[in-house]
């Protein structure tokens, strides 16, 4: 949020707020931003306030490969690590390639949980570990059997 005048015990005149709506469901974030739109409209009836939206960006869903799911997941119980599938909203490089080509991600931990933030520490093994599994599962990926190769 951006509020101006930002200062202590004044009403701001204007606020400029992002909103980051993300699901596995484009529906969903259709439906979601009609109803968040709507209901700022009836506040804005009801005091008085003039409400203004615009789209930024418009980025579609992208779900990952169940055969890359599967390759990551098979590398990560190879290497005796644990994995857990889940969805994801993040917009990584992943979402875009997902429109020519099959993807999935590979997440490692965060200590203490926290993600995008300058907090964020993963430890040099965990980042390690992330890397094999990647390795190993560009290997399975590669060793599949697949239409035209030799």
């Amino acid at each position: 949020m951006v509020v101006s005048p930002n200062t202590t015990n004044v009403i701001p005149g204007q606020v400029v707020m992002t909103v980051d709506l993300r699901d596995l469901d484009q529906q969903k974030i259709e439906h979601f931003t009609d109803v968040f739109e709507r209901l700022a409209r009836e506040i804005g009836t009801a005091t008085t306030t003039t409400f203004a939206f615009k789209r930024l960006t418009d980025s579609t869903p992208a779900v990952s490969d169940p055969q890359v799911m599967n390759w990551i997941e098979s590398s990560a119980t190879a290497l005796g690590l644990s994995s857990q599938r889940m969805p994801s909203g993040a917009g990584h490089d992943a979402q875009e390639i997902a429109h020519i080509a099959p993807m999935a991600m590979i997440f490692i931990p965060s200590v203490g949980g926290i993600s995008h933030s300058p907090k964020e520490f993963s430890r040099a093994a965990d980042i390690a570990n992330g890397a094999d599994v990647l390795l190993n599962a560009v290997i399975a990926a590669d060793a599949r059997p697949a239409a035209g190769r030799p």
